[in-house]
């Protein structure tokens, strides 16, 4: 049986940024903090990071607006300058009053000698380092052209950058730019970590996520409301050890179907991934042409073209869609293969062609135990939204398809959201050495073989989206990203299983 962790760490928790902008005051004064110690504290905490991660940085080019990131910058700046370093610290509008605590940290720095200076493109030839406290998660809209100039100009600058609490110009929610957005090196974060540095562009944007509960982390949690989690293979505990006394029939019964003329390669992945990981008995049903093309080099896959009911009376979970087309022939196994399984509910992952197929179905009935596995160009199509739509608001449309479709369902990209209906989870782990073809088709077979093995559907998608991304991080740090085949993860995939 598969454990998980039962006590989730604070980097496991996610948060909406309203909920960390309404609850960090409440959070820091249970504990004795005031407003400006919890600034003071923010902006330490960035200046370590600068010095632990970009340790050879002597200049750094501080940006600050006017807002509380401001705040943190004047605090790291101080921090800097008495540390040794060499600040230029740069306001979007020096002429405009700062209010508040930020405006107390503005005023120690002008204290300690400080200049306030307007940015000139040409500071960036000067520094080492571009620390961007810029906006933060309070801003709504698209940002002004002042900010969106400062931010192309940072871009294009090729200096490392560290942002405070998120890039500038990133909605902390969705991750969606809003107009301009920094692309940083290293982002650090507080408090809690927002949903929309997670996944999507935001995962781009952000580049190292590092967290900082600036010692309120605790406090704050015991307050505001999580609204997904984090999934980190680490945080799982594993399969148990296998009985003595057991055999091929004790773990599970998948049938892969798929594999049309022409399309053999996706439904031979998604079988060998359930082999790999642990599944007892691999069936395919493919398309009579595909039937050899399938089965060679595979002698442990059984491989079929005929008798489709009898091997789906005999699955104890079913993965349909990998290699699957979309001609006649795709649609009449399709078809079958739900009508059997609304009359006979047993775990069933759709994925690839099927969920085409399914989009394309007007009256889809409902099935227990279903998960779906959208990439965001077909999650558009299931829903009838474009895909930027789906890439701006990732786990708003995860989790609408999930709702339409009464199912589990897994959002495929940067940052790969799980959702059941109630609650979002997102994978850490993943690279862009895994945008390549047959990815997906590894995971549903992932997905299928756990199920297959009785773990729970919420628990099984979660396990396989990590172990997935997991052994694509580890291949792709021995072997580069460049290159990476699907096929690749599927030793790794069996080394991580058996930890």
């Amino acid at each position: 049986m598969l454990h998980k962790n039962t006590q989730s760490s604070l980097t496991q928790k996610l948060y909406r940024a309203a909920q960390v902008k309404h609850l960090e005051l409440e959070a820091a004064a249970s504990v004795g903090l005031s407003k400006f110690e919890l600034m003071q504290r923010a902006g330490k905490a960035v200046f370590e990071n600068c010095v632990s991660l970009m340790p050879n940085s002597e200049c750094y080019l501080i940006l600050v607006g006017v807002g509380n990131n401001a705040g943190d910058g004047y605090i790291t700046a101080l921090n800097a300058v008495n540390a040794g370093k060499q600040v230029i610290l740069c306001a979007i509008e020096p002429e405009r009053e700062v209010q508040g605590d930020a405006a107390r940290a503005q005023q120690a720095w002008l204290n300690n000698g400080g200049k306030v200076q307007a940015f000139e493109p040409s500071m960036l030839d000067r520094c080492d380092l571009v620390i961007d406290a810029l906006l933060g998660i309070g801003i709504v809209g698209i940002i002004r052209n002042e900010f969106a100039d400062v931010i192309d100009a940072i871009n294009h600058s090729g200096k490392p950058v560290l942002s405070v609490d998120l890039p500038s110009g990133l909605d902390a929610d969705t991750g969606e730019s809003l107009g301009r957005c920094i692309k940083a090196d290293v982002t650090v974060t507080f408090i809690g970590i927002k949903l929309g540095l997670t996944t999507g562009a935001g995962k781009q944007s952000c580049g190292q996520l590092v967290f900082e509960d600036l010692g309120i982390g605790k406090a704050f949690t015991a307050i505001a409301r999580s609204d997904a989690t984090a999934l980190d293979l680490k945080h799982f505990k594993g399969l148990a050890p296998r009985p003595v006394h057991s055999h091929k029939g004790s773990y599970g019964r998948l049938l892969c179907v798929g594999g049309n003329n022409g399309m053999s390669g996706a439904i031979r992945l998604s079988a060998e991934a359930a082999l790999r990981s642990g599944t007892g008995l691999v069936k395919a049903f493919v398309h009579e042409q595909s039937k050899f093309l399938v089965g060679a080099g595979r002698p442990e896959l059984m491989v079929i073209c005929n008798d489709l009911e009898e091997a789906l009376d005999w699955a104890t979970c079913i993965v349909i869609g990998p290699g699957l087309g979309r001609d006649d022939w795709s649609q009449d196994i399709f078809d079958r293969v739900l009508n059997f399984v609304e009359k006979n509910p047993k775990p069933i992952v759709i994925d690839a062609d099927a969920l085409n197929l399914m989009a394309s179905t007007g009256s889809f009935v409902a099935l227990s135990e279903c998960v779906v596995t959208p990439h965001s160009g077909e999650a558009a199509r299931l829903l009838n939204v474009s895909v930027e739509e789906v890439e701006n608001s990732r786990f708003i449309f995860a989790r609408q398809c999930a709702e339409r479709y009464e199912a589990t369902c897994i959002l495929k990209g940067a940052g790969t959201i799980v959702d059941n209906q109630e609650h979002s989870w997102v994978c850490r782990h993943g690279n862009p050495g895994m945008a390549t073809a047959g990815m997906g088709d590894v995971l549903a077979g992932l997905i299928g073989s756990l199920m297959a093995q009785e773990v729970e559907k919420e628990l099984a998608c979660q396990y396989a989206v990590s172990l997935h991304a997991k052994a694509g991080d580890i291949v792709a740090e021995k072997y580069g990203q460049r290159g990476l085949l699907a096929s690749d993860l599927f030793d790794t995939v069996r080394t991580l299983i058996n930890e």
